[in-house]
């Protein structure tokens, strides 16, 4: 499935989704640029990093360096990002409890994105 993401996106990420239920949603997603503090009102995450290295916060933490097979949860309102790409390609694995819809992404600066201009799906 990895095999098949663009090598390039005008989006920060691009994901397909794996369910989309009301419960919880499930999706795969390749980080192309770093991502700006923004939260989900809706919805708690888990991730685990697929491939990929980068530095990750959360909340009041320090940044932090994530990398395979580790696993990040936050619950829903917890500003997070990434800022620094340590390692390419990154992917991620993603369920959010409830369901996410996809215009759930608030940036705490809203200069820096739109949920459009954050993900698009994969073609």
């Amino acid at each position: 499935m990895v095999n098949s993401f663009p090598e390039t996106a005008d989006t920060l990420l691009v994901d397909t989704r794996l369910t989309d239920e009301d419960e919880a949603s499930a999706r795969v997603f390749r980080v192309y640029k770093p991502t700006p503090a923004h939260y989900h009102a809706t919805c708690d995450e888990y991730l685990i990093i697929l491939s990929g290295r980068g530095r990750f916060f959360m909340g009041n933490r320090e940044p932090f360096e994530v990398g395979p097979g580790e696993m990040l949860f936050f619950k829903k309102g917890t500003v997070h990002g990434m800022p620094e790409i340590l390692e390419h390609p990154l992917f991620m694995f993603s369920v959010d409890t409830p369901r996410r819809d996809p215009g759930d992404i608030i940036f705490i600066d809203p200069a820096q994105g739109t949920p459009a201009s954050f993900v698009k799906a994969k073609s």
